[in-house]
């Protein structure tokens, strides 16, 4: 049997930097649309929330886990790098006009190139939006090449600026969406009024259809799959190094793979792999410690003496809190 489990990943994604925030006196917000071309929950998810906490610690408006300490904006998160290369748009949230651009910095981990060679650009390629009586928008950490407008140009709701991309200080393709009122960081789930208390009424900057669809998700399985060549890793994992994987006579691991956001200390984590005709030929449970951003995780079997048995094979990983389940992947593999 293998075991591993990795467990890292928090972003750091910075305003605008140099392009910088500014604006005149308030008035109404603007109703926000989704400021992404995906399906939350299921294509995109949301790694991280403003900090509402004003102290050392942090989170996020539902009082969850969700933030890291002194994060302004809203992570949409891409479940790996495949779904960066295949392209993925940044949609202008609200009508307004495009105040500052930046684009040609390079799609690339922060943790390849170093945090000093980005800190002064954190916000990485990027687009600022003005949308009158002091209300700013940042689409940051966006795809090099990819910006699609200029300054000084007029943009409706849900016209395409670019792409998601990994551009800046960041760890994982996402588009960090920024909301300031004349310079001050605005919670788009909270409203102008300030934080004080969990559960007190909030007044979100969402538009009605999109408010429905960003209903809060502690917890989400990005991806799974399975590794027969070689030991899984995160990164080769993500970059879909994996994806087309079979099992073969030589085959010498037969590996189920997952990537879970948002995951619990105490929360147990289940692998199950069966066969051909559903017999199953791996079960383990494994209790987790700590909050965790994103768990990385893999277990599975060495080939046996007597080789494979039939497949295809049918890979489930299941998480769960205080007795409920709250994320199901299911995979299946094939066999040549």
């Amino acid at each position: 049997m293998i075991r591993a489990a990795i467990a890292t990943l928090l972003s750091a994604s910075l305003v605008a930097g140099a392009l910088g925030f500014a604006g005149p006196a308030a008035a109404e917000a603007p109703a926000f649309g989704l400021p992404i071309a995906c399906r939350i929950g299921e294509t995109c998810f949301i790694q991280n929330y403003v900090d509402e906490d004003a102290g050392p610690g942090w989170r996020d408006h539902a009082c969850g886990r969700l933030s890291y300490d002194g994060h302004d904006g809203t992570d949409f998160r891409l479940p790996d790098y495949t779904a960066m290369d295949k392209g993925v748009a940044v949609l202008a949230a609200a009508a307004g006009t495009v105040l500052r651009v930046r684009d040609g910095m390079e799609d690339v981990n922060v943790n390849v190139i170093g945090r000093d060679t980005v800190m002064k650009v954190g916000g990485g390629n990027a687009v600022i939006i003005e949308h009158g009586d002091g209300w700013q928008t940042a689409y940051l950490h966006m795809k090099r090449g990819s910006v699609a407008v200029t300054p000084g140009q007029r943009v409706e709701a849900g016209q395409r600026l670019g792409e998601v991309g990994l551009s800046g200080l960041t760890e994982f393709p996402h588009l960090h969406f920024g909301v300031r009122h004349n310079g001050a960081v605005v919670d788009p789930f909270v409203g102008q009024q300030p934080f004080t208390a969990c559960g007190q009424p909030m007044t979100p900057l969402w538009n009605a259809a999109t408010a429905k669809a960003l209903a809060y998700r502690p917890t989400a399985g990005l991806n799974a799959g399975f590794a027969t060549s070689r030991v899984p890793e995160a990164e080769p994992a993500r970059h879909g190094e994996f994806a087309a994987e079979a099992l073969t006579p030589d085959s010498p691991l037969l590996v189920l793979w997952s990537d879970i956001m948002g995951v619990r200390d105490g929360d147990t984590q289940r692998i199950r792999i069966l066969d051909g005709d559903g017999r199953t030929l791996f079960d383990n449970s494994k209790g987790i410690s700590g909050d965790k951003a994103v768990w990385f995780a893999y277990q599975g079997l060495k080939r046996p003496a007597a080789g494979w048995p039939k497949g295809p094979y049918k890979g489930i990983v299941t998480l769960t809190r205080a007795g409920k389940t709250v994320v199901t992947l299911e995979r299946r593999l094939d066999v040549r």
